[in-house]
């Protein structure tokens, strides 16, 4: 799993509207990035409404979020347009990304990893949670993290 210290990757994905996302246009301000496994599961949809209920919060900071899975864009423009999700999500279909950020699998390989990264404007990871049930601690970990950068 990619650590506190580590650099983050440079990487493109596809948003919601099927627009490519190029990490590196974000990497001279301090991100969120949150991977997760599935659109629209009972713990995926209370992290996203978590972050989305805190948006605010990182946006005062100046702190851009992006949650990323496997699911496709036309999955997460349902996702997010169903919850009113402020944030970018991003397609990683074939895994590239979670596998250059060492996100590892869950209960026993069968279940994404769910992983939050915080990250400063130099593109260095300053904290990281890994929890797969404790969803909302997600966002309160990163929130404590970005008032201290």
């Amino acid at each position: 799993m990619a650590k506190v210290g580590d650099k983050i990757p440079d990487f493109q994905l596809k948003n919601e509207q099927n627009e490519m996302i190029n990490i590196a246009d974000y990497k001279e301000q301090p991100m969120v990035i949150y991977f997760y496994p599935k659109d629209d599961t009972p713990g995926c949809t209370k992290e996203a409404c978590s972050f989305r209920d805190s948006f605010q919060d990182f946006t005062d900071a100046g702190v851009s979020v992006f949650g990323i899975s496997a699911d496709s864009p036309k999955s997460h423009e349902a996702f997010k347009a169903k919850y009113r999700l402020p944030y970018t999500l991003l397609s990683d279909a074939d895994n590239k990304v979670r596998k250059a950020f060492k996100v590892p699998t869950d209960l026993f390989g069968l279940m994404p990893g769910r992983v939050t990264y915080v990250i400063d404007k130099t593109g260095t990871i300053r904290h990281v949670f890994k929890s797969q049930f404790k969803v909302e601690e997600h966002v309160t970990e990163a929130l404590d993290v970005i008032r201290t950068l």
